[in-house]
């Protein structure tokens, strides 16, 4: 059973966020203090930590880069009610796996978390500089990218959308997810460049595995 941390200091939330994972077949505990999460977090006993950024001692940014800073690999998924891209950023930025702006439906919640943890199932019982996806390998020491066993050429940008696509297969990105990750504070919030780089990298890999999801943003199939 994967053990998940809740690190929230609204009682309200943390109760339901509790109640939510364990009717789901999660073994769960919260804390409201960013110190003690740390702790709980370095202790080994965690699968998965939904951490809130506004904590009264330590916020979440914070108990984010000391856990990473300690060698905790854990997927951590952050919410908060901020959403600016500035705080996404700097979220993902600090380590985070993924960011979830209040008010989360839990459903979708609870659907990210089996994701992030069926993510690391499969990394950790294989190679985690090596990316294997559906025919595409991606490996990460040696910049090369491979299609069904034929090596591709990409260009940085494409190298780093590619990974982006394989750490997240069948998730849908958005548009400012891609942006955040692969171009950081680096672009123009007005240009098409994910569009532009999208359609690079699916002259590479194949056009039919990037799905474009009307109004919502694109999935590796």
């Amino acid at each position: 059973m994967s053990r998940i941390l809740v690190v929230e200091d609204e009682p309200r939330i943390a109760s339901f966020l509790l109640k939510g994972l364990k009717a789901a077949g999660f073994s769960a505990e919260a804390t409201a203090s960013g110190t003690e999460a740390i702790s709980l977090a370095v202790s080994g006993e965690t699968d998965l930590i939904i951490l809130d950024v506004g904590l009264p001692d330590v916020d979440g940014f914070t108990v984010l880069e000391q856990i990473r800073g300690q060698g905790v690999r854990v997927p951590v998924i952050m919410l908060t009610a901020r959403s600016s891209v500035a705080a996404r950023v700097k979220g993902l930025e600090s380590g985070a796996d993924d960011y979830v702006p209040k008010p989360f439906s839990f459903e979708e919640l609870l659907a990210r978390v089996r994701l992030r943890l069926r993510d690391e199932a499969v990394v950790g019982a294989s190679d985690p500089m090596r990316l294997s996806h559906d025919g595409l390998v991606l490996d990460l020491r040696r910049r090369v990218m491979e299609v069904s066993g034929a090596a591709v050429e990409l260009s940085a940008r494409e190298f780093a959308l590619a990974e982006t696509f394989m750490r997240h297969p069948g998730q849908v990105l958005s548009r400012q997810q891609l942006l955040s990750t692969v171009w950081g504070y680096d672009f123009d919030p007005g240009s098409n460049v994910v569009e532009v780089y999208v359609s690079y990298l699916r002259g590479k890999i194949g056009k039919e595995r990037i799905l474009n999801v009307r109004g919502m943003g694109y999935r590796l199939v």
